[in-house]
């Protein structure tokens, strides 16, 4: 169990966020936080990401092992394709 509250993890979440952007532009690519919710953080793959065979590594091995290095070993990252950020909320 993550010992932070979804308000706490979001400014440590966007900071590495913000650390892992300037990789996935050297490709074209980019992403977006969009909120954390259960200690999940929800994020948008963008630019040349989207639709990229290898966006599912980025995630895992790129965004969520950043993430789970700098803040802590059990977050999970969830990306919601574009137009689906209203569905969030539905979780």
């Amino acid at each position: 169990m993550i010992p932070f509250t979804d308000e706490e993890l979001m400014v440590p979440v966007k900071n590495v966020i913000d650390k892992v952007r300037p990789s996935l532009a050297l490709d074209g690519g980019d992403i977006a936080f969009l909120t954390v919710k259960n200690s999940a953080v929800y994020v948008q793959l963008r630019g040349a990401c989207v639709g990229c065979g290898s966006s599912g590594s980025t995630l895992k091995y790129g965004v969520e092992r950043q993430l789970r290095m700098d803040i802590h070993p059990e977050i999970t990252v969830i990306n919601v394709p574009i137009g689906m950020e209203n569905d969030i909320d539905n979780l």
